[in-house]
């Protein structure tokens, strides 16, 4: 490793039929899935809202979002709190469902390398990347947050 490679802490984060690489920074918090209060007239990919520190969280299937795979929580699933990066104060956080617990990682340009056609990749979805041995992709957490808004306006 060189002395100007710069060293990103990141999450690898199961979902169905993909695995979602994070900047570790974005994670607020890791909870246990519990069913989500339903949102009246939402996408199928806004599994409901959950209740997280006196906030009421959308929670998000990434892979129905993607198109990639349906996606259901259940025994054994997380719910990843992430921090909005869109500056919206009503909506400061987001929820995501996870097959089991993120694994932290260490990313650096070496063991990062793109992975096919950027123009062929799912909905919300910056790039697929190989970390190491592992697929990944990068989502596009800005496209999630925008269709996130409209949902929940659309749905208000």
């Amino acid at each position: 490793m060189s002395d100007n490679e710069q060293i990103i802490r990141g999450v690898l984060i199961q979902v169905a039929d993909a695995r979602l690489l994070l900047p570790n920074a974005t994670i607020a918090e890791v909870l246990s899935f519990a069913d989500p209060e339903p949102v009246a007239n939402a996408p199928d990919w806004l599994l409901g809202r959950i209740r997280w520190r006196g906030w009421q969280l959308p929670l998000v299937a990434f892979s129905r979002f993607a198109g990639i795979a349906d996606e259901k929580g259940g025994l054994g699933s997380k719910v990843i709190v992430l921090k909005a990066l869109g500056g919206d104060p009503k909506h400061p956080f987001f929820a995501v469902l996870t097959q089991g617990f993120p694994r932290l990682v260490t990313v650096t340009e070496a063991a990062l390398s793109s992975e096919g056609d950027d123009a062929n990749v799912p909905a919300g979805v910056l790039a697929r990347v190989r970390l190491n041995e592992d697929d990944a992709l990068v989502p596009d957490l800005a496209v999630l947050e925008e269709s996130l808004v409209e949902a929940l306006a659309a749905a208000a």
